[in-house]
């Protein structure tokens, strides 16, 4: 969760308040039950993860103090192979996450208006 509530706080500016509370308890709720790729430092400690959930990318969050250092890049490199098909979806007001995925292959082939739980926050569709 810290590392969620990190990356959350450094790249997620657009939320309200009270969304941003509400989703972290919908992912606190979440995350017993989820397996997860996760990215260590030299020193064993948690740096970053990824949850798939067949070839969509559902979750990538990188601690802050490792954005930037290919943490992000190698944990979607370990979920596919050069030519696979994978899809995921980015806040369209997470400009930093859109050119991350754009950088790794992806492209936009959608765009909602409201996010997965009906939030006025537009959610765009890539596919790498």
């Amino acid at each position: 969760m810290e590392i969620w509530r990190r990356a959350v706080d450094a790249t997620h500016h657009f939320l309200m308040t009270e969304d941003r509370v509400a989703i972290e308890e919908e992912v606190r709720a979440f995350f017993p039950a989820a397996k997860f790729v996760v990215a260590c430092n030299p020193q064993d400690e948690p740096v970053g993860f990824m949850l798939m959930d067949g070839a969509h990318l559902e979750a990538l969050f990188i601690d802050p103090d490792y954005r930037g250092k290919g943490v992000g890049k190698a944990l979607l490199q370990s979920a596919t192979r050069k030519g696979d098909v994978i899809t995921t979806d980015v806040n369209e007001a997470n400009a930093e996450a859109l050119g991350f995925y754009e950088r790794m292959g992806f492209q936009t082939v959608g765009r909602s208006r409201l996010d997965g739980q009906s939030r006025p926050y537009p959610l765009l569709h890539l596919k790498r």
